[in-house]
């Protein structure tokens, strides 16, 4: 064992390696019914395996996700392994999409029998998609959510 005490790379006046930051901040989240039920209601719908994704032009200048399973997947232990599998691949895929979207992922009810790297490729060709097109089409000029006329 080494009798030094190790320092950490701040202390000594280190700068840290740039890596990005794989995190979901609640900035970037989709956390109210009423945007759930916006970007639901008016959405483009893109289907892939085991999961559908629906997005819509962003208004908040932020790109937000959000994530449904419903009881279909299975208990909650199965649920809850689903949403795992589904943040963890919406914090490494995210960085690579262009533009501002507000995108809902909702499960099928066959991803509860898939890995991971199954849902992560899912996501991965959402955002893909996502990126290689324009912005999603919108019926009027786009309003704040919650907004009624």
């Amino acid at each position: 064992m080494s009798s030094a005490p190790e320092v950490s790379s701040k202390a000594s006046g280190e700068q840290p390696t740039a890596s990005p930051r794989l995190t979901l901040p609640k900035r970037v989240r989709i956390r109210k019914t009423r945007d759930y039920r916006w970007v639901q209601g008016r959405g483009r719908k893109l289907r892939q395996t085991f999961l559908l994704a629906i997005a819509i032009s962003g208004a908040t200048g932020v790109a937000r996700m959000g994530i449904t399973v419903s009881r279909k997947v299975g208990n909650a232990v199965t649920r809850n392994r689903v949403k795992r599998w589904l943040r963890e691949a919406i914090r490494h895929e995210r960085i690579d999409l262009e533009g501002v979207w507000d995108v809902v992922f909702i499960a099928h009810p066959s991803s509860a029998n898939v890995g991971a790297q199954a849902i992560r490729d899912d996501v991965a060709a959402v955002v893909r998609r996502l990126s290689n097109s324009g912005p999603a089409p919108q019926s009027r000029a786009q309003r704040a959510p919650g907004r009624s006329r």
